[in-house]
């Protein structure tokens, strides 16, 4: 204290009064700021929110448990699930717009892998969208080929095979999808899995509903992004051996492995203990056979049940080739969404 009285005295007071009043106003800046970062997050202030303090409604939906909601979700013993992360909620309620025309949208279940979707679809649609820890980050989740979508699409397999241990049947969709029908109607028999084939190549009207031979990879090219599974030991053999292959291939910067590759290793090594169903290609077409193939999608007018947008990586892509398409129902028609508008 005495060396800055002696430092002061240097530089008389009278002809620089400013040097003083900031030198004073930033120790007196510093002190308060060090003074609010210790202090406050203590108190729940709301400039310095504590990680532990959450909202009643929060804690309601946090402690939500995924046979709970399964349970309010499901009608005669069938729901439907979709995995979604916060950047794709505009493509969750133009999904749900398609599936509320064919009336099954009281039956649908989100899984939010984010606390802000969890949130976002409770607050407008309450009951209807559960979080399974943990959370992951919602900005990664969603890159194609990252460790985040790795670990966004590698969990799918867990939770379909917790909701068929609960005794219900499940149809998992990705939300880049678009219903222009009734999907129930084309689950013929009572086969264990019902899946697409994401090959572009066309297939007879009548073609096999047999899982098809292996590709060049040694393995077939189903897609994963649509399934339907009854509760049965064969649906749940094959979700566990999909399980165990995504272990047995995990990702890496060199594979950027995803969930699809396991899912086609798990049916080929299960198929002959499983009971199989290929749906019609017609009826169910990956995006890379409906959106590239304007002869093949005239000659199949009227067939078509559920489009999938892919072979195409981007939103702005994805958003521009389903408006392209006249698929881009939320501009139009968010009211019909159980969401309504999302801000």
């Amino acid at each position: 204290m005495a060396q800055q009285q002696h430092y002061l005295h240097q530089r008389p007071i009278q002809k620089n009064p400013i040097s003083l009043l900031s030198r004073n106003s930033l120790l007196l800046l510093l002190s308060l700021l060090i003074i609010l970062g210790v202090f406050l997050p203590w108190t729940g202030s709301p400039l310095f929110p504590s990680p532990n303090t959450i909202s009643p409604f929060q804690s309601k939906w946090r402690e939500y448990s995924l046979s709970q909601a399964v349970k309010f979700a499901a009608k005669n013993g069938t729901v439907i699930v979709c995995a979604v992360s916060y950047p794709y909620l505009p493509f969750l309620n133009n999904w749900l717009i398609s599936v509320s025309r064919q009336k099954h949208q009281d039956k649908v279940l989100v899984i939010a892998e984010d606390y802000a979707t969890l949130y976002k679809v409770n607050e407008k649609w309450p009951g209807h969208a559960v979080l399974i820890p943990p959370a992951l980050d919602s900005q990664t989740a969603h890159k194609f080929g990252s460790q985040g979508f790795f670990n966004f699409t590698a969990r799918r397999p867990q939770h379909l095979l917790q909701i068929l241990e609960l005794g219900y049947s499940v149809m998992y969709n990705d939300v880049d999808m678009v219903w222009l029908q009734d999907p129930f109607l084309y689950l013929k028999g009572r086969h264990d899995a019902y899946f697409e084939d994401d090959m572009t190549e066309i297939k007879p009207l009548d073609h096999s509903h047999d899982l098809p031979p292996p590709g060049k990879k040694g393995r077939p090219y189903i897609c994963s992004c649509m399934i339907f599974l009854r509760p049965t030991d064969g649906a749940k053999l094959l979700m566990k051996k999909w399980i165990e292959e995504l272990q047995d291939q995990p990702w890496s910067r060199a594979k950027k492995a995803n969930d699809q590759p396991a899912f086609n290793w798990a049916l080929m090594k299960t198929s002959h203990q499983v009971d199989l169903y290929l749906l019609p290609q017609a009826a169910f077409p990956t995006g890379g056979l409906y959106f590239k193939n304007k002869t093949w999608v005239k000659e199949t007018k009227g067939k078509h049940v559920i489009i999938h947008n892919n072979y195409i990586l981007g939103f702005e892509k994805k958003t521009k080739r389903f408006r392209d398409y006249g698929l881009w129902l939320v501009d139009d028609h968010a009211l019909e969404s159980p969401l309504g508008k999302l801000e």
